[in-house]
């Protein structure tokens, strides 16, 4: 019961700050429009310095973990592969709608909602876990998802999005940071104190922003009437990815129990709060929109009971 308790403890905060992000919204103490400038302060800003802190901190050998990559990869890519293949042969949906439900159910909203958890489970282990998996989703998962909905269409621009990802990559800011702190750490840089603890004051503002924003966000996402396919992709991303990457931590294990603990928590919160955006391409926005409502709602439940293997 203490153990309950304890989880309840840590996922509690969460979702009373997202439901103060959207009464907040929805009341008009806020409008959308500055929810979402504090949304991009945290993803531009905050997060960047939480990165950096997480790896710039700690020895070479602590923060890249190949079994981690590896573990986090594979449980990844069977929940997209499970996912496509159950949108083809069952619903027989085309390539480009069953790869975007394959990354609705194998993409985490690790940055927003699974780090606030497990930093408050697993403490420092938790930047180190954010910083790989980020790596995974950025660099793989995400571009082979919409690479093969780019196929779907027959467009021929496959290597133009290609090409595209990796310019956007470059240039964004969390993976810049991952950059950085992987270089400070390898060379055993040292930090100005002034300089560390100013990164310590706007890392902690990471969370409490990211949080309050994705409940503004949700103000206005309606259900829609797709029921079968948002079914689907909510049950495929809370309960099918964190089971595929128990199972691969559990074949793989990382070496440091702290980061097989995390690599279930970032597996089992809902969907990246971009989700609805990568999808508007392929006109699907409303469906992924949906999928993502339905994925907070019931992730209470479903976060809380994958926490009690923790």
């Amino acid at each position: 019961m203490n153990a309950v308790g304890n989880v309840l403890a840590a996922t509690g905060p969460i979702y009373l700050l997202i439901l103060a992000g959207f009464l907040c919204v929805r009341l008009r103490v806020f409008d959308a429009t500055q929810v979402r400038v504090l949304g991009r302060f945290a993803t531009l800003i905050a997060l960047p310095a939480l990165l950096l802190r997480a790896l710039a901190s700690r020895p070479l050998g602590e923060v890249l973990s190949p079994r981690f990559l590896m573990a986090y990869a594979a449980g990844s890519l069977a929940a997209l592969a499970l996912g496509f293949f159950w949108a083809r042969r069952v619903r027989r949906d085309g390539v480009t709608k069953a790869a975007i439900m394959g990354m609705g159910m194998s993409g985490s909203n690790s940055a927003f909602f699974g780090y606030p958890i497990a930093s408050q489970l697993l403490g420092p282990a938790a930047g180190v876990a954010l910083a790989l998996v980020m790596l995974v989703e950025n660099l793989l998962m995400i571009p082979l998802a919409l690479s093969v909905a780019d196929s779907g269409g027959g467009s021929g621009s496959v290597l133009r999005r290609l090409g595209g990802l990796a310019h956007a990559m470059v240039r964004n800011p969390l993976v810049v940071a991952i950059a950085v702190g992987i270089t400070v750490s390898a060379l055993d840089l040292p930090v100005p104190a002034v300089l560390h603890q100013t990164i310590n004051i706007v890392a902690g503002s990471a969370s409490p922003l990211a949080l309050f924003a994705i409940g503004g966000a949700l103000v206005g996402l309606k259900p829609g009437g797709m029921l079968a396919d948002v079914a689907a992709i909510t049950l495929g991303k809370l309960v099918l990815h964190p089971l595929m990457v128990l199972l691969a931590v559990t074949l793989l294990p990382p070496g440091d129990s702290e980061l097989a603990k995390a690599a279930l928590v970032y597996a089992c919160v809902p969907m990246m709060s971009v989700y609805a955006v990568l999808a508007q391409k392929y006109q699907l926005e409303g469906l992924c929109a949906a999928a993502l409502l339905a994925a907070m709602t019931l992730s209470f439940l479903t976060i809380n009971l994958w926490l009690a293997w923790v």
